[in-house]
């Protein structure tokens, strides 16, 4: 004989959505998390290179400014991605203009100071990621 106590499940529907929502928020912290890390390893790389390598490559001192530019934007929105994975894990508005915006800006730069002419499309690439990294601080803001 089966009473109703028998039948109630163990989670109500409200907590496994829950843990569901929670799960998902895990997993977007410790991505943002990874991604920070790795973009902040590569701008102290890129930053290096431009401080020593770059020289060797390109002779103009406004294109290796521009160059070192890019790696502080990255260094330092990096720092911002992982205050933000951590922060405001379920933001991930933020943590992906975070990322775009670094890939867009600092990635287009590095690639038009390298070889300009092979990269010469990606000009309007690095206003957009401008934008990108604006739009990641409005949105860690707002959250």
């Amino acid at each position: 004989m089966s009473t109703s106590a028998d039948r109630t499940p163990l989670l109500s529907p409200g907590s496994q959505q829950s843990a569901t929502s929670q799960a998902i928020i895990n997993r977007n912290r410790k991505m943002f998390w990874a991604l920070g890390c790795i973009y902040g390893a590569t701008a102290v790389g890129f930053g290096a290179f431009g401080a020593h390598g770059l020289k060797k490559v390109v002779s103009d001192p406004a294109k290796i400014a521009s160059f070192a530019t890019a790696a502080h934007y990255q260094l330092v929105h990096s720092v911002a991605l992982l205050v933000a994975s951590q922060a405001a894990p379920h933001n991930t508005v933020a943590g992906g203009l975070f990322t775009a915006g670094m890939t867009m800006f600092s990635g287009s730069i590095y690639a038009l100071v390298v070889d300009p002419a092979r990269f010469r499309f990606l000009g309007p690439v690095t206003p957009l990621g401008g934008l990108c990294l604006i739009g990641g601080w409005v949105a860690l803001g707002l959250s």
